[in-house]
């Protein structure tokens, strides 16, 4: 009894903390809308009750030690207490903590300033807005660039609130120009500890570009460029900025109107000086080139310095190598030798470099930087009777000074176009070819007819006709120098720089199937993998049942159908239509008790929802039952409905009251007894709701009504003839289709009790004959016929 007391007052003084009740699981983490199993347990072996009150709604249960309760998370404040009564005064409860939560509706993420790029060498910032979260204190936002955690930004709520909020993080990060094209990701996600699921991770991407200022690709800001005076020249700007630069041009004063990064001057005659500015929004850069015409006269060294060379048993002169290739600039040296024993004199007859000795058998010749186009070094020998002489085989080569594309940007899908290639001073020209490349492929080769032996510039042209898939190519033309078995090893090649084709065509919608199944909450329209290509860009327009709808909103299990989309450009139009089916987990949206009558189905009053159509399982006392196709008296009582497909299961606590008429449990038609001898009748009945039992009979002061649980009885004290008794069971307060059939029973009852009063529910008390006694039936004092 001490211990019982002492229980009482540690209860009292801090109910939770040292109340012998215990939660399982010990705390409950839900998305909303599912439902949970509570289990209270105490161990205080001498508990009177045990109970559970969930929000505002108590549930009672027989067991005094344990309970089981399922709770359907619909109330974002939602509170769960179990309770104890330990006597008639005294009990304790502990409070179950429950975490609703509820992932994100959408993660949109877009720069906050500088919205078409970042601008190098300034700040830039993005924001990620995280919408309709609960509960917003328990949201983590990372950050991401190209997949590596920037760690430094990790973002955490810390905003207390049960119901869902939104949650915004910012960003601030210096980009610069290398990191252009970079992805950006941040991610939303609910961290619910260790006893919490693992909720979705959602998020969005964004792609960075970086603009910056025009820039120089040559390490210098003056070029000299060298020409043949009245020669056709090409000069090239090579400068690099995002946005891409617009290039302009001046020539000694005079401003040309040019956007491309090439100029071309036909015939130039004279020295000029053009400036090219290359600019864009963020600044300019500018490049001189200096053009040098210059008039060559060309005139063929005499070859009078040595005497004939005579045939006469031919020239004993080997040259070693017999043919050289040298690249304009570079050294050469040629081997002369002779096997002849009356060698005089040897020497070399050239331009630059000649020279002779005597009494030798080898001479050399040999210049370091070989700079002459017109050029025959000739060996001669002198021998005691004669002199003869071999002329060596030079081939002096110059790769081109400039290799560029041009064109006429942009053209229209199915007009020609032409490209071209300058070449400027190269020698010698009929060792050139001319390959054109359309990405990695050769798609045209073309050589050149001549003799010349300096350089000169020359063209190639390439025709092709647009087609869409050439917008965005790359096109590109190399000049290769194609010197024979005696030159370089590998081919001297010039390329020219990448020109990007820009082709314009209507609008089209690629890779686009006609139906697709996604999960609601999801998926949005700018997430299909169709997409539409048109030049400029066209704009589309989606539409769902006539109306137009935002590609950025996740759709919901109300928007499954058929969707078009208009594309438009300002050379033609395109129409597509897509079938889309979103699918969704079960859920319920049942009441938690149903009333229902035999021959009621459970689907017409329970009907979970999902997509795909979700699998019912019935059970009741944790039994598995299959759903009957009519209800019978005995099918009432709790029930946990689970409805299943391939995105998860959702429970639904149930109570089924079953209502059926009454029914008479124990009766006897006819009771024969001795008059003035004590009778007890009973009646019990069923029904649902619970029936009213009524005996009809002739108030006597002999006779007396008493009712206990479903049963009602007459006593009769001294019974005589007059005590006839009839009983009747109704329903209290029953529906008006089950009034009207019971009128029906008690009128075609009273016709019945009418006509055939001492056979249907009637009492009658005949004399005893058998003992031989004849009492006569007389008037009581009491009223009552004997």
């Amino acid at each position: 009894m001490l211990g019982l007391l002492m229980l009482m007052f540690l209860l009292r003084a801090d109910a939770d903390s040292t109340c012998p009740v215990e939660f399982d699981p010990p705390k409950v983490v839900g998305e909303y809308g599912t439902s949970v199993s509570v289990n209270c347990t105490t161990t205080y072996e001498d508990t009177k009750k045990i109970d559970l009150r969930v929000g505002d709604t108590n549930f009672d249960f027989e067991d005094k030690n344990f309970l089981v309760q399922s709770v359907t998370l619909l109330d974002w404040n939602l509170t769960a207490e179990c309770r104890i009564q330990l006597n008639e005064s005294s009990g304790c409860s502990k409070d179950l903590e429950i975490t609703i939560y509820k992932n994100p509706e959408k993660v949109s993420m877009f720069p906050v300033k500088h919205v078409d790029a970042a601008v190098e060498g300034e700040p830039y910032e993005l924001r990620c807005d995280v919408l309709n979260v609960a509960p917003v204190q328990n949201l983590i936002v990372r950050w991401y660039k190209n997949n590596q955690t920037i760690m430094a930004d990790s973002v955490t709520s810390t905003t207390t609130t049960e119901t869902p909020g939104n949650v915004s993080s910012t960003l601030t990060v210096n980009i610069s120009r290398g990191e252009s094209g970079a992805w950006f990701r941040c991610e939303a996600q609910l961290d619910l500890g260790p006893h919490g699921p693992q909720p979705l991770v959602m998020y969005d991407t964004q792609h960075v570009s970086v603009h910056y200022a025009p820039e120089l690709k040559t390490n210098t800001d003056i070029d000299d460029v060298i020409v043949d005076e009245g020669a056709d020249v090409s000069l090239t700007c090579e400068a690099e900025g995002n946005p891409p630069p617009v290039f302009n041009w001046n020539c000694d004063g005079l401003n040309i109107t040019e956007s491309m990064n090439n100029l071309s001057i036909a015939q130039l005659i004279t020295n000029t000086t053009c400036h090219c500015t290359a600019s864009n929004y963020l600044g300019n850069v500018t490049k001189q080139i200096n053009v040098h015409a210059i008039r060559t006269t060309i005139t063929k060294p005499a070859d009078t310095t040595a005497p004939e060379a005579s045939t006469r048993g031919g020239c004993p002169l080997i040259l070693t190598p017999a043919e050289v290739v040298v690249r304009y600039g570079d050294p050469v040296s040629v081997t002369c030798s002779t096997s002849a024993t009356d060698v005089w004199k040897m020497g070399w007859e050239a331009v630059i470099g000649g020279f002779g000795t005597e009494n030798v058998s080898t001479i050399t010749w040999a210049v370091e930087k070989l700079e002459e186009w017109f050029i025959e070094p000739k060996c001669f020998v002198t021998l005691t009777d004669n002199q003869c002489n071999r002329i060596a085989a030079v081939t002096l080569y110059k790769t081109p000074d400039i290799v560029s594309v041009s064109a006429r940007d942009p053209v229209v899908e199915g007009e020609e176009y032409l490209l071209k290639c300058d070449i400027i001073n190269v020698a010698p020209v009929q060792k050139l070819k001319v390959k054109w490349y359309r990405g990695s492929e050769v798609v045209q080769s073309e050589t050149f007819n001549g003799t010349s032996v300096t350089p000169v510039s020359v063209s190639s042209d390439l025709k092709v006709t647009a087609e869409r898939g050439y917008n965005g190519e790359l096109f590109r033309c190399t000049a290769e120098l194609h010197l024979g078995p005696k030159g370089p090893e590998v081919i001297p090649t010039v390329n020219s720089s990448l020109h990007t084709a820009v082709v314009l065509y209507k609008p089209r919608i690629q890779a686009c199937p006609g139906h697709y199944t996604v999960v609601e909450n999801v998926f949005s329209l700018d997430m299909l993998s169709c997409k539409a290509d048109g030049n400029p860009p066209p704009t589309v327009q989606w539409y769902y049942e006539g109306k137009p709808i935002s590609t950025s909103e996740p759709l919901t299990r109300n928007h499954s159908g058929e969707y078009t989309a208009d594309i438009r450009n300002r050379f033609g139009r395109t129409v597509a239509a897509i079938n889309i089916t979103i699918e969704y987990s079960p859920s319920f949206t049942c009441k938690d008790r149903y009333d229902v009558q035999k021959d009621d189905k459970l689907q017409s009053k329970c009907e979970p929802t999902g997509m795909p159509p979700p699998v019912l399982t019935l059970i009741k006392d944790g039994k598995e039952v299959k759903i009957p196709q009519r209800w019978t008296r005995h099918d009432g009582g709790q029930y946990l409905l689970r409805a299943t497909n391939k995105y998860g299961t959702a429970n639904h606590s149930l109570y089924l009251n079953v209502l059926y008429v009454p029914w008479i449990r124990e009766r006897n038609d006819t009771v024969g007894v001795t008059p003035g001898e004590n009778v007890t009748l009973n009646c019990s009945a069923e029904g649902n709701p619970r029936p009213v039992i009524r005996w009809v009979y002739a108030s006597a002061v002999n006779v007396k009504e008493t009712t206990g649980g479903h049963q009602r009885t007459i006593s009769i004290t001294g019974a005589t003839s007059t005590n006839a008794v009839t009983m009747k069971a109704s329903f209290a307060g029953i529906i008006w289709v089950v009034l009207i059939v019971l009128i029906i029973i008690i009128i075609i009852g009273t016709i019945i009790y009418f006509n055939r009063r001492k056979k249907q529910r009637k009492y009658s008390f005949v004399p005893d004959n058998v003992n031989g006694s004849n009492i006569p039936m007389t008037t009581k004092s009491t009223g009552v016929q004997a």
